[in-house]
């Protein structure tokens, strides 16, 4: 029966289902009672299905959407197992959390990338443990969780977490800490005390309708939902502004120093031939052996942009990924344990994913791929360990580009503030 709890899973329509609440998987008005949309193809006899959420099975008017009311059957004793100390202006974010949880509200968490997110979720999700909630953590990005695990594993070593992920194999269990992507709250229902969403303006989540049902269907009627990100879409600033919404804000990273700022070069069609400059910063790369990223804006551009550098400084070893390659993980890996020095990506890497002491090219800055919001996350990737807080992030374009003018401009606003805060260089 644990299976249940908090759950909505799909099964054949059936008679008897004792203990089990049941509803129809949709109505006559075509909604899908899954994922709220009515996006629907026919099947025979006047049956159809739901095409928005298919890639997590089929449901169809032949099912229906078994469940169980969440009895939070936890002991409520948690460890938390972090003996990491935050800083006053985290601290003072933190407590902010624990109050919204208290008020059972929403909230929103706008903090630079590297302003330490994750460990300042650790008490307020330590209170929601010990009081015997159920606290779900999500992201759109599988990446972020597959970061976020072992991370969450060692600071609540003594509680039972289950991670679901798409490309995960491990069967579901009832645990009181749930790590999962936004896809599989729809298989939620009414189950999370506190639910936090990381990287809030991310794709797919930001501007899905099907997503955001989810979520706000994964969480209680009473609960409380906190939204994580550096850098929130309008509708959430709109909201911000109108004080619909809640906001902690730390414009400072936890080593007190400020974001690198994004610098440009302008190059020719470097679809063409790869630019001279390009070359000259990866023959530096190479002889002082710094590790980096280099962004392109499409998938079709990772090969062709690998086999150049191959070609022009061949003595680097590194390798390409994009979200559908299926050794992704393997080599994101690979160049977190120091075997790459470079990986050449799509915007697949500009968020939730740190690469210790490393620099960021950022090829084609200018296309339209990269949105201000894109462009901010990936300077982010710069400088986000203590032992090397700066670090170089370079654009390389054929004109600039209104995206990459706000981008800079939005760094360096968090840049003022963070020096009010007493941020250095």
């Amino acid at each position: 029966m644990e299976e249940y709890y908090g759950r909505q899973l799909v099964q054949p329509k059936i008679k008897n289902v004792p203990a089990y609440v049941s509803v129809a998987a949709t109505f006559n008005n075509h909604i899908c009672q899954r994922c709220g949309q009515t996006d629907i193809e026919k099947l025979p006899n006047y049956h159809f299905y739901c095409r928005a959420c298919l890639a997590l099975g089929r449901v169809s008017s032949r099912d229906v959407l078994l469940s169980l009311p969440e009895p939070n059957l936890f002991d409520g004793h948690d460890i938390l197992s972090w003996s990491g100390k935050l800083t006053a202006k985290q601290q003072e974010v933190s407590n902010e959390l624990i109050a919204t949880l208290k008020e059972k509200n929403e909230h929103l968490v706008w903090a630079v990338t590297g302003a330490g997110k994750t460990e300042m979720l650790f008490p307020v999700i330590h209170k929601a443990l010990t009081q015997r909630y159920r606290v779900g953590i999500v992201s759109p990005r599988v990446d972020v969780i597959i970061e976020l695990a072992p991370r969450l594993q060692a600071a609540f070593s003594k509680t039972d977490m289950v991670v679901l992920h798409g490309e995960q194999t491990r069967d579901y269990r009832y645990t009181p800490l749930v790590l999962a992507t936004t896809h599989q709250m729809l298989r939620f229902k009414s189950a999370f005390d506190l639910l936090i969403v990381d990287e809030v303006d991310s794709f797919p989540y930001a501007g899905d309708k099907m997503l955001s049902y989810a979520v706000q269907q994964a969480k209680k009627a009473t609960g409380t939902l906190i939204f994580l990100t550096a850098t929130p879409t309008k509708q959430l600033q709109k909201r911000v502004r109108r004080g619909s919404l809640k906001t902690s804000y730390l414009p400072l990273r936890y080593h007190q120093h400020l974001l690198p700022v994004i610098k440009t070069t302008l190059v020719g069609n470097w679809r063409r031939k790869i630019p001279k400059q390009l070359v000259k910063q990866l023959t530096h790369f190479q002889r002082t052996e710094q590790r980096f990223l280099i962004f392109v804006p499409k998938v079709a551009d990772l090969k062709k942009v690998y086999d150049q550098i191959n070609k022009h400084v061949p003595h680097l070893k590194g390798d390409y990924v994009h979200a559908a390659d299926s050794r992704r993980q393997e080599k994101v890996q690979a160049m977190r344990d120091y075997q790459l020095q470079y990986l050449v990506t799509t915007t697949i890497l500009e968020r939730g994913v740190t690469f210790p002491g490393i620099d960021v090219l950022i090829l084609g800055a200018d296309d339209t791929t990269f949105s201000e919001n894109a462009l901010v996350q990936i300077a982010g990737r710069v400088g986000r360990k203590n032992d090397r807080p700066t670090g170089l992030v370079r654009a390389y374009v054929q004109h600039i580009s209104l995206n990459v003018v706000a981008a800079q401009r939005q760094i360096k606003q968090m840049n003022h503030r963070g020096k009010k805060l007493g941020g250095r260089k």
